[in-house]
């Protein structure tokens, strides 16, 4: 059989070393899978078939520098967990019985106890004997956290076989967010970063194993092996299993294109999540190493894990450029470079994507690069000037070379989208110029079938709303407090915050209205003002002093820690008063839990801006639900339900694919509507269309088509799993009528919250272009050039950064919509 498309040519930074254990892992995983039942006489495998998919070779290849004893027990899980896939495919994929893969599957969790004192049942099948035989031999090592993270990554990727065998049964292929998403628990990546700390002997200090870099290093890592999986695997998985669930498929889907198209498109995304995990790497675990007061054997714990990744992504590649398992007949020839920095238009490693291919100018900037990583010297030719960022450094070097890293092109996916070298893609996505000129934002249909009535006490929460931002001190600049008058009573009004109050709680009370409305000016106001008074001085650490402040406002039990010294605290210190008062304190937990992750993304947007980098599309739509305020939003509204409903149901799969879609379509709408206001006005890299633009390398109107398109698949997608999984989802956790009504009332309030915004976007004064030139000027644009004033002293400490002076226009990224997450439910 030919093959489908022809191998891109892949990005793979690091080296790819082999295990001299693995002829021991070879026979003794071969012993260990006779030994379970495995081969001969299971229905599934032979010894020709375990010989010829070569597990151990996988692992030596992923392990490098593990000892004997560790491979083989790595390759004995590696054995088990393709043999589980295998098996599930024979016995209930092919058969679409989802009953009875509910039920095998139910067992296996009965194998894995968090005590590993604790007794297991019988094993019935091969599958349960491997997971036994496994536990009782891995978990001694290791400490609880890492058991108890391992268990659910474990529960996780088998447990979600039964979202790909819903799928063939409906016969429906998942949009591009949702794959990402669920490929993650399917996929088993997770469950191999787990394994990472096992061999090489890296658990992950408890401490940070939960943070934002830890969990985005293990996200990036998984999103890589799976899409290159999904790129070898496509010819057996979707020609002869008739398998929906891959990457390749579904942006065949998604972007309407060819299979060579959509292999080229899965190529630029799994580049992209690679770049995203050394960036990672580079700008945010230094920070939470400080942060988290981490040790010097925490620190090399942490950094050992990290490694263990890059190993197990170069292994992986180049085992499956080997295994009989895959399509590799098309692969590119393997080639050299050297790794330089995470900026590096190159790296070590197997990669026939380096630049060096590209030859020229740019070959011979690349071959400098590689001689200074080597000799040490740097050349004026490329080096950063005292003050100058690297970056900044490097994208001029590449434009004296004569790359174009500028406007995107046209057409549907971008003129050289799938021909880009991973180093002009990463050069590109640091080169936007700010404040360009992009006119009107241009808005599709929003197809959204809800429709939602007004709440009756609207006008009289508009009076209240300014009102209450006045008697805080928000809307008349003072000396003495730099957190106030970003906006004037008129502006407060033309925003209209209490309109989408209104249609987000049509049934609110008149107090439960302004308190919403109320929360959505405070949200929206210190949104805009955070940028303006660190975006341009890059001041982290005066950023999260001034969050530490917010958080000493918000006490879980007892009195505040502080009291308000600005308008800003005033305001945070009224709503929480309002609004935790009542809530027991496990609630109130929840719910500061929550506005800290808001609060939190708010750095993670300064990060990227001090770096002037779009970010990564993966990374950007899964951070703009924290911009956003989304998890914000549903804390509330599931801390309005009381203890109804379980908080399991909360946590799985159907209605965590609920709420995200819901918040991902309502952040998409806003991108839309905020796109000239953002880009032109205020200089923003956070913007979903922006996104898409740099990634797909294409012009405005065809990231608005690409962004609807999606904005709409995960409006199809919420509607698909409200009316196929819920019902599934009800039985599997035998909810009662009243917790079965009160999930049926949630789905109402997150199809009145998408009404609610609609209708605020469309009537409020905030996003058209006379509006944004009433309330900027007309010389908007030239404002960052004639700013003089300077913003304090970075890292000048607590009071130094409440009393900063803020300048500049900002890069407000969750821009007035994103209070739209931040709202008080009902």
């Amino acid at each position: 059989m030919s093959q489908p498309f022809e191998l891109p040519s892949f990005y793979v930074p690091h080296p790819a070393r082999l295990n001299p254990h693995l002829d021991e892992a070879r026979a003794h995983s071969a012993a260990w899978a006779r030994e379970m039942g495995m081969l001969e006489g299971s229905g599934v495998w032979t010894r020709a078939d375990l010989d010829a998919h070569d597990y151990g070779l996988l692992c030596a290849y992923t392990h490098p520098d593990a000892s004997a004893e560790v491979l083989s027990l790595v390759t004995d899980w590696y054995v088990w967990v393709f043999f589980f896939d295998d098996h599930f495919l024979e016995v209930f994929k092919r058969t679409n019985d989802r009953v009875g893969g509910k039920a095998y599957l139910d067992r296996l969790p009965l194998f894995m106890p968090a005590d590993p004192d604790t007794p297991v049942p019988e094993p019935t099948n091969p599958v349960e004997a491997g997971l036994a035989d496994l536990w009782r031999r891995t978990v001694p090592a290791m400490g609880e956290d890492w058991r108890v993270r391992f268990a659910e990554s474990t529960r996780n990727l088998l447990n979600e076989s039964l979202w790909e065998l819903a799928n063939i049964n409906a016969g429906r292929i998942a949009n591009p967010v949702e794959y990402i998403e669920m490929r993650r628990k399917v996929g088993g990546a997770p469950w191999s970063a787990g394994l990472i700390e096992y061999a090489a002997g890296a658990e992950v200090p408890a401490a940070v194993s939960g943070s934002r870099p830890l969990r985005v290093l293990m996200d990036a890592f998984s999103d890589g092996v799976h899409l290159r999986n999904d790129l070898f695997s496509y010819q057996r998985e979707v020609q002869d299993e008739g398998e929906l669930s891959n990457g390749v498929l579904v942006l065949e889907t998604f972007l309407e294109c060819g299979t060579q198209e959509a292999a080229d498109a899965v190529n630029d995304l799994l580049t992209s999540r690679l770049q995203q995990f050394e960036n990672t790497v580079v700008t945010e675990l230094p920070q939470l190493f400080a942060d988290a007061g981490l040790d010097a054997d925490e620190r090399a714990r942490v950094l050992a894990y990290v490694k263990g990744l890059q190993d197990w992504q170069a292994g992986g590649h180049e085992w499956h450029m080997r295994s009989s398992r895959y399509m590799n007949g098309g692969g590119a020839a393997a080639g050299t470079a050297t790794w330089w920095d995470p900026f590096a238009i190159g790296g070590v490693g197997t990669s026939a994507l380096d630049v060096l291919r590209s030859g020229g100018a740019l070959g011979d900037l690349a071959d400098e690069l590689g001689s200074l990583s080597r000799s040490g010297p740097v050349t004026k030719d490329w080096a950063p000037t005292v003050g100058e960022s690297p970056v900044a450094a490097l994208l001029d070097a590449l434009r004296g070379a004569g790359a174009s890293l500028e406007s995107p092109g046209t057409g549907l996916i971008g003129g050289s989208h799938g021909d880009v070298e991973p180093g002009i893609r990463r050069a590109r996505s640091h080169a936007h110029v700010p404040f360009q000129a992009v006119g009107p934002s241009r808005l599709p249909d929003f197809r959204l079938p809800f429709t939602v009535e007004l709440s009756p006490y609207l006008e009289a929460s508009r009076l209240h709303t300014v009102a209450w931002a006045e008697r805080m001190g928000l809307l008349e600049a003072r000396p003495d407090d730099p957190t106030a008058g970003v906006w004037s009573a008129e502006s407060a009004a033309d925003y209209d915050l209490a309109l989408c109050a209104a249609g987000i709680h049509p049934d609110a009370s008149a107090d439960q209205l302004d308190l919403s409305a109320d929360w959505l000016l405070w949200g929206t106001y210190a949104d805009d003002w955070f940028p303006r008074a660190f975006g341009r001085t890059g001041d982290l650490a005066g950023a999260k002093a001034v969050l530490a402040r917010y958080l000493l406002l918000m006490p879980v039990d007892g009195e505040p820690a502080a009291e308000p010294l600005n308008a800003l605290e005033r305001g945070l210190a009224d709503l929480w008063e309002r609004t935790a008062g009542p809530m027991t304190v496990e609630a109130r937990g929840k719910l500061r839990e929550a506005v800290e992750t808001m609060l939190l993304s708010w750095i993670w947007e300064l990060n990227n801006q001090s770096q002037n980098r779009i970010p990564d599309p993966v990374d950007y739509l899964e951070m703009r639900r924290a911009t956003f305020g989304s998890d914000l939003t549903m804390s509330l509204a599931r801390l309005a339900h009381g203890q109804v409903v379980p908080d399991e149901v909360y946590a799985s799969g159907p209605m965590r694919s609920v709420e995200n879609a819901v918040s991902d379509y309502a952040a998409m709408m806003n991108d839309l509507h905020s796109y000239q206001k953002e880009v032109e006005f205020e200089g923003e890299v956070h913007n979903a269309v922006l996104v898409v633009q740099t990634f797909f390398n294409c012009d405005y109107p065809a990231a608005v088509r690409i962004v609807d398109d999606l904005m709409h698949a995960r409006l199809d997608q919420f509607r698909h799993v409200v009316a196929e999984e819920f019902p599934v989802l009800f039985e599997d956790f035998g909810l009662d009528g009243r917790a079965r009504a009160t999930l049926a009332g949630y789905v109402k309030e997150l199809e009145n919250w998408l009404a609610g915004i609609l209708v605020w976007h469309r009537d409020c004064r905030r996003y058209r272009e006379e509006d944004l030139l009433r309330h900027f000027g007309r010389d908007a644009a030239a404002a960052p050039e004639a700013v003089a004033d300077e913003v304090g002293e970075p890292g000048g400490g607590v009071v130094g950064a409440l009393l900063v002076r803020p300048t500049g226009l900002g890069t407000s990224a969750a821009s007035v919509a994103g209070a739209v997450g931040r709202v008080a439910v009902g």
